[in-house]
């Protein structure tokens, strides 16, 4: 799909001692791509470890082969010779396909992992990294060493699936309608203890901590990281598993996510005008406009080329946002070209300066937007402290769902969430908040125009990495003007303003995700 041309995928190599070269590749990878129809009913690997009495089992269409030529454990020990896993039948596979199917119809599966590089072994134990659980993993009883070996080791095609053991007698049912039944079977169940146990019959064969061995599972990854990027964030994100309390991501809210707080006061007759600002490289204007529309607004597209031309004034919108991306390819900094194509233009300059003034008007900046905005604070009044930002702490481009907290601010859009935390999508390369001056992020803090803040797991203020995904200093996600009218912030609200958009979310959730607040708090305001 990326239009590569054949002379990009040129090898040379040696044949008889004779150099030879091939200009077209020596095999062919066919994609395809179909569509989902429900993202609200995808599996992950999560297993859940408060669904009460639940099992692990195993659909093993290798019907009990498990043959380890070409497998990761034959390439660790260097012996790639024999025989290698397949597809004896390919009914199987359908059948495979039928049998999750009916399960996710009937709501029957809490985790799903296929089994692929590693075998078993580490299906099992990338589904308790997932989830910071240990388990009790029972395999059949083996004479021989060697056969424990390739039922844990062997990469045939399977899955592992999670279901509540009130489901069992159901399953066992799908899987006979579906020509499984020999490939079924029970491998164990969740512990308390946080530690990989594997018995083969009465005999304990293997028993190591949880943390020991994600540490093992990522080490080279933070070895690649410790070289490639900032060598103290690559240590920071390694420590950070050894943390076995950690919760993992936890939302704490103080406000009715299904609530909309605008309905009781708004003039439905009405809907104030949005201009969803663009640039060039921009590319968060949809997501924003769905946001902004499903809360009541009448979103536009507004190019910037359309206000430098005249055939847009700012003066006509109640509330301008500007998206991400990455304007001008940040070849001036991020957010950079966008704010001097402003600030160079005395009547774009004065069309802003005077929306800015007008105490009737809402102001959000996100991402790259944030950025470009920042730079404008000379024409933001209560905004002369606001810092610039600069790249990540990391040197990487940063794409996570980070954990935020609402400060007691000014801010319009956080309005009424003071305390709450929940995460929020982030996708920056150059999101760390910079002040010119210390003094200037005291002024800032003491003057309560911090509206959000990265934090850990814990709800404390983030300070180290990948919590904290930039550097920020004190965790600064977000900033608000004096009045309020002005909110600025680098995570991305508008990627996430529905429950189902979430990477993780607890069940309980509605339709509506906690950042839909923000949009329904600035149609709120406004009316």
């Amino acid at each position: 799909p990326v239009g590569k041309d054949s002379m990009s995928m040129k090898t040379v190599g040696e044949e008889n001692k004779r150099t030879k070269s091939n200009i077209s590749p020596l095999s062919v990878i066919i994609s395809a791509f179909a569509p989902v129809t429900n993202i609200r009913s995808t599996l992950t690997p999560q297993l859940q470890v408060d669904s009460g009495d639940t099992s692990l089992l195993l659909l093993d269409l290798g019907r009990g082969k498990n043959r380890l030529g070409a497998s990761a454990l034959a390439q660790t020990y260097r012996r790639l010779a024999g025989v290698v896993p397949d597809l004896d039948d390919s009914k199987d596979l359908i059948n495979l396909f039928h049998f999750v199917s009916c399960c996710r119809q009937e709501d029957l599966l809490l985790a799903y992992h296929d089994r692929s590089d590693g075998g078993l072994f580490t299906t099992v134990v990338e589904m308790c990294f997932a989830s910071h659980c240990g388990v009790d993993l029972q395999l059949e009883e083996f004479l021989d060493a060697n056969a424990v070996m390739s039922s844990l080791f062997a990469e045939e095609i399977g899955i592992v699936i999670q279901v509540r053991d009130e489901h069992l007698g159901r399953i066992s049912e799908l899987a006979r309608k579906t020509d499984l039944s020999d490939c079924l079977q029970p491998i164990g169940k969740i512990n308390k203890d946080d530690e990989i146990k594997i018995a083969s019959g009465c005999e304990i064969i293997f028993n190591k901590s949880r943390i020991s061995l994600q540490r093992i599972w990522s080490e080279t990854s933070y070895h690649m990281q410790s070289i490639r990027d900032n060598s103290e964030c690559a240590q920071e994100e390694f420590d950070q598993i050894l943390d076995g309390e950690d919760p993992g991501l936890n939302l704490v809210l103080g406000f009715d996510v299904d609530e909309d707080v605008a309905a009781p006061y708004l003039n439905i007759g009405v809907k104030p005008k949005v201009a969803v600002l663009r640039e060039q490289g921009v590319n968060g204007q949809t997501e924003m406009a769905a946001a902004f529309n499903l809360a009541g607004f009448s979103t536009i597209d507004v190019h910037m080329t359309d206000i430098i031309n005249g055939d847009a004034d700012l003066a006509q919108f109640n509330v301008i946002v500007a998206c991400g991306g990455f304007s001008y390819g940040d070849v001036l900094g991020a957010g950079g070209g966008w704010a001097k194509s402003i600030l160079f233009n005395e009547a774009v300059k004065k069309q802003f300066e005077l929306f800015f003034n007008n105490s009737n008007t809402l102001t959000l900046g996100v991402c790259n937007g944030c950025q470009m905005i920042s730079q404008l604070k000379e024409l933001i009044p209560g905004s002369a402290n606001w810092p610039n930002f600069v790249r990540n702490r990391s040197e990487q481009f940063e794409a996570r769902f980070s954990l935020v907290k609402v400060e007691s601010s000014p801010s319009a859009f956080f309005n009424g969430m003071t305390g709450s935390q929940f995460p929020l999508a982030v996708a920056h390369g150059e999101g760390r908040a910079h002040f010119s001056m210390k003094e200037q992020e005291q002024l800032i803090a003491d003057a309560g125009l911090i509206s959000i803040k990265y934090v850990d797991n814990l709800g404390s203020v983030a300070s180290t990495y990948p919590a904290n995904p930039n550097g920020s200093p004190d965790g600064i996600a977000g900033l608000s003007s004096k009045d309020g009218r002005v909110t600025i912030m680098m995570p991305h609200p508008e990627r996430v303003f529905r429950t189902c958009q979430n990477s993780w979310y607890p069940e309980e959730l509605g339709e509506a995700a906690p950042s839909m607040r923000l949009f329904r708090n600035a149609r709120r305001w406004l009316d």
